[in-house]
């Protein structure tokens, strides 16, 4: 339905660390005029390897902040809860909740082989499988990364070529659709890695924030106002921070 012009879209983010920082900026470039609140549990980071239940009584207890924060729309930043947790938010969360997939329809129409680059629980989930059965055309191929995700956590401001491409798995398929968000920090070393085109699906998520916000407004240097909140938001702020010396707004 959209927003009264005279009110402010509050958007809150979730992720396991750092990986929706890129989502988050690119929010923040479409949406210059919204308040965001950017919630993450970097020490516990990867969620890839923790059971379902686990998972969300985690993330429920951050999505009982969010709650309070009122929001016109929540974003599960994280592939691992998107493909996990996401159905049991929406059952219990009144406020719209956007979560991320890989994007396998689009690198489908390629009519080209492509591996789904992912953490272990992302790859075994019925989401991403069923989204591969429906529209990956046969074409689609799941390859979990354990420690991918860890790695780059934790290695955000000096990634090493070299170490980066020890995590990578070996495959003869050129095209890679990346399946978890901490992956996009390094979409350039797995198109170097594999030689092919690297798919990234935040573009489809960001269009589905605005048109429930019903905003569409484009690139700017308006200020947005944003908060970090859990986890390391030190760390957090300044991957953001990195992000807009790098790209800009």
């Amino acid at each position: 339905m959209g927003l009264s012009c005279n009110k402010t879209p509050v958007v809150c983010f979730f992720d396991s660390g750092i990986g929706g920082i890129n989502l988050l900026y690119e929010c923040v470039r479409r949406l210059p005029k919204a308040e965001f609140f950017y919630f993450a549990d970097n020490f516990r980071v990867p969620y890839g390897n923790i059971t379902d239940n686990e998972l969300n009584n985690l993330v429920d207890a951050f999505f009982k902040d969010i709650k309070k924060l009122n929001p016109d729309v929540a974003v599960v930043a994280c592939n691992t809860v998107t493909a996990s947790c996401i159905k049991f938010l929406r059952s219990k969360y009144n406020f719209p909740i956007v979560g991320v997939q890989p994007a396998v329809k689009p690198a489908a129409e390629s009519k080209e082989r492509c591996a789904v680059l992912a953490t272990p629980s992302t790859i075994c989930s019925a989401s991403l499988n069923t989204l591969i059965k429906y529209y990956g055309n046969g074409l689609i191929e799941p390859i979990a990364c354990r420690d991918l995700a860890y790695y780059i956590e934790n290695n955000i401001f000096n990634l090493n070529r070299g170490e980066v491409f020890k995590h990578l798995p070996n495959t003869d398929i050129k095209n890679i659709i990346i399946g978890c968000t901490h992956y996009g920090y390094i979409k350039n070393y797995i198109k170097d890695f594999y030689g092919g085109t690297v798919f990234v699906g935040a573009e489809g998520t960001v269009n589905r924030i605005c048109k429930i916000l019903g905003i569409f407004d484009h690139p700017s240097k308006i200020g947005s106002k944003i908060t970090f909140c859990g986890g390391d938001a030190c760390k957090n702020q300044k991957v953001f921070d990195f992000l807009v010396a790098e790209n800009g707004l």
